[in-house]
């Protein structure tokens, strides 16, 4: 059984800042991006880059709560990658607002972490009133991160609406935590996925604030435009799907409790896939990428049951099979895109995508826990490509769907709520799907691994 002991959780891992509404006219920009339809615009690839980094910091540090409060021998390796995540978020604010503001927000960044720190632990002492503290701690940053970032933008993202953003995070990461600690994991899993989802909301107002500022320096392109709002899409669908592959494979050869439900949330995400191939290629086109995608994922689940049983031929066998996977997932997506994604490339992409899974499982069974995390964070940084790749095709696919846009009055309010229909363009597909109620660990057990320490 795992400890239930709490590890002192470094000073220097981040946990998230949200941002709120940003609301400012953006008449006259319009007219200069109607045309554009690429991805990969100066402002595209600043939301994509925030998208990154703030849906990783959430996934990142909803894990590592978890991993201190079962103290679990990983712990220390998974919050020295969060820690680099932070480190990664604080250089990309100083890159637009300089070294000097970089610093200043790190420090306000890093203030909230020791709350979140002194919840957990107070949550392993069972000590409530700790936990009222931690929250009330909690309260007075969200209102000095929400002044800071409004002194930043220059107004452009208002205090009130970001503390209700920062709020609204705050609170998705203690009710996953609070319902992982309850036993509660199917809603611990949903409330990871909603505060995964709510950063590429905050990627997308932050982003927006930030081409308002310096328009020059993006060349006057637009953060939020139907072609940007599908690559977030999925930037988010992707790199989340490496994210839950990796911990749901963990908790396979661990035997953990919540591994129904963390392979419930992966098949999930894979729904949110299938949903987004369906709005552009139909039904059919829709289910018949889900049953490759999901191939996969049962390939991985034999991958784990193999080596949970020492069974090398086994192990070989889930190879083979994700090799046939990577063949048939390429061919689909080339004839889908008639042929402006080539198999051939495909096959390199989706070879590495396996390769970096796999790696990133059999370190974690071999102790080297640094090297699985990295791996991880590879992983997660590389389903950027796909998404970038497969989000460009579709817009010169479909250009009808993504060209002579018009952006709204205001911006979109991203601390409560999203982007929305922009020229009829349905984005259904956007939306969460339900988890499913079937999960894959009935069909065989594995062994538990000892967390004696």
């Amino acid at each position: 059984m795992k400890k239930r002991t709490l590890l002192a959780i470094p000073l220097s891992m981040g946990l998230l800042v949200p941002t709120a509404a940003f609301a400012n006219d953006h008449e006259g920009k319009a007219a200069e991006t109607n045309a554009d339809t690429s991805v990969s615009t100066p402002a595209s690839e600043l939301r994509s880059t925030l998208g990154h980094l703030f849906t990783e910091h959430a996934f990142l540090a909803v894990e590592t709560m978890k991993k201190g409060a079962d103290g679990t021998e990983d712990f220390e390796a998974l919050a020295g990658e969060l820690s680099k995540n932070t480190d990664d978020l604080t250089a990309a604010v100083a890159s637009v607002y300089g070294e000097e503001a970089g610093v200043a927000f790190k420090e306000i960044w890093s203030s909230h972490i020791g709350y979140f720190v002194d919840y957990v632990k107070a949550t392993g002492a069972d000590d409530q009133a700790g936990k009222d503290k931690a929250l009330a701690e909690l309260d007075g940053y969200i209102v000095k991160q929400a002044a800071f970032l409004e002194t930043a933008t220059e107004g452009r993202l208002k205090a009130a609406d970001l503390e209700a953003g920062l709020t609204m995070h705050v609170d998705q990461l203690v009710w996953a935590f609070d319902s992982y600690v309850a036993g509660d994991y199917e809603t611990g899993y949903m409330n990871e996925r909603e505060a995964i989802k709510h950063m590429t909301m905050v990627a997308a107002g932050l982003s927006t604030a930030i081409t308002d500022q310096f328009p020059d320096k993006f060349e006057k392109t637009l953060a939020v435009t139907p072609a940007a709002d599908l690559r977030a899409t999925l930037d988010q669908v992707f790199t989340e799907h490496a994210g839950l592959a990796v911990m749901t494979m963990q908790n396979g050869i661990d035997g953990d409790p919540d591994f129904d439900a963390s392979a419930a949330a992966l098949l999930a995400n894979a729904d949110d896939l299938s949903a987004a191939v369906a709005s552009f290629y139909g039904e059919e086109g829709g289910a018949a990428f889900e049953e490759i995608w999901k191939s996969h994922i049962g390939y991985f689940v034999d991958y784990v049951t193999a080596t949970a049983n020492d069974d090398q031929a086994g192990k070989d066998q889930a190879m083979a099979e994700l090799d046939e996977y990577v063949v048939d997932q390429a061919a689909f997506l080339a004839a889908a895109t008639e042929d402006r994604l080539p198999a051939a490339d495909l096959e390199a992409g989706l070879t590495e995508h396996v390769t970096q899974l796999l790696a990133a499982f059999d370190q974690y069974e071999a102790g080297d826990y640094e090297a699985s995390y990295a791996s991880l964070r590879q992983s997660y940084a590389h389903m950027l490509m796909p998404s970038a790749g497969l989000s460009q095709t579709i817009v010169d696919q479909f250009p009808d769907k993504f060209s002579g846009q018009s952006m709204p009055d205001g911006m979109p309010k991203t601390g409560m709520g999203g982007t929305a229909d922009q020229d009829g363009m349905s984005y259904e597909w956007f939306l969460l799907g339900g988890l499913l109620a079937a999960g894959l660990g009935g069909a065989y057990t594995l062994r538990r691994r000892s967390n004696e320490a």
